[in-house]
């Protein structure tokens, strides 16, 4: 019998074959910026696809552990020496591990009260990041040292551009995986019914508090990569409007789905460049179409568009 590629096969294969082509066809640095952004915010609301769309909690402080991963990128090697190549994962560490230890109180609330608790961590750690001037630079932010490698400088956005795409890859990867595991069928209870989570044997503390350390750790590796690939971070990558920027991306695409945290983020990070050219009315117009779009696709645009074409096929 021939082997059949599985949904989630066939998804990372796409993904990459788009990412192979836009590769070879973006014509030069300023678009290669721009698909790296595209990639590294996918990267960070992959782990709010795994917190809100299969574990079913929601955080809006998201973007605090993004910017530990984006400063633990120019903290480490400015004042402790550790080499840029290992920061993400040093700083995925740090956030995975702050993420135990505050998970276990916040994660006993629910609904609103969650929301909240999130939304404080998230303003506690960018009020750190501000106000610790002489281990953050302040407000004004600081420079975050290039990986060398092979004696080159980690400069090139075409570099970044791979970087974070393969990044990206990997993380999908494992979130698509998740899903058939032991974990993502009881993240998946709890999300349906937490006491028949817990009836049915699941450790829901357990669970709640596993989910909200994938996604600080998915939110920091990527903070990481854009503080290495910009080579410069500041307070503003942990700020409660990047938090609800990135809740944005997961629901404009689809909560549920890996293609539609990449959707969404590709969304919000072209709509504002497409713009530019109504410059005071930007931020307005950009609203309103997102407005627009939760109106008239609440589930998000990939679930909408995975509809539509069951029904034609019909």
């Amino acid at each position: 019998m021939p082997y059949r590629l599985s949904d989630r096969h066939l998804v990372v294969a796409a993904l990459a074959g788009v990412i192979v082509l836009l590769g070879w066809l973006l014509p030069n640095a300023y678009f290669l910026r721009i698909a790296t952004l595209v990639w590294i915010f996918a990267l960070a609301t992959l782990g709010l696809t795994v917190l809100i769309g299969q574990a079913g909690q929601v955080s809006l402080g998201q973007a605090g552990f993004f910017g530990i991963g984006a400063y633990s990128a120019a903290i480490l090697p400015t004042h402790f020496g550790v080499s840029p190549l290992v920061t993400p994962i040093v700083g995925a560490f740090i956030s995975g591990a702050l993420a135990f230890v505050v998970g276990r109180p916040i994660l006993r609330l629910k609904g609103h009260y969650l929301a909240i608790a999130t939304l404080g961590l998230g303003f506690l750690i960018s009020m750190v990041l501000t106000n610790e001037a002489g281990w953050t630079g302040g407000p004004d932010g600081m420079q975050v040292q290039r990986p060398v490698v092979f004696g080159m400088n980690l400069r090139q956005p075409a570099a970044w551009y791979w970087i974070s795409a393969i990044s990206l890859l990997i993380g999908g990867w494992l979130v698509l995986n998740l899903d058939g595991t032991t974990t993502g069928r009881a993240f998946r209870a709890l999300r349906d019914s937490e006491v028949a989570a817990s009836v049915m044997g699941i450790d829901v503390s357990r669970m709640k508090l596993r989910a909200f350390v994938l996604a600080a750790i998915y939110a920091s590796f990527a903070g990481s990569l854009l503080g290495l690939s910009n080579g410069f971070v500041t307070p503003d990558q942990s700020s409660f409007l990047q938090s609800v920027e990135m809740v944005t991306m997961s629901v404009l695409g689809g909560v549920h789905s890996v293609v539609g945290a990449i959707v969404g983020s590709a969304i919000l990070v072209l709509l504002p460049q497409m713009l530019t050219v109504m410059q005071d009315y930007e931020t307005l117009v950009l609203g309103a179409i997102v407005v627009v779009v939760m109106i008239f696709l609440p589930g998000g645009v990939v679930p909408a568009l995975a509809a539509l074409t069951k029904r034609r096929t019909r």
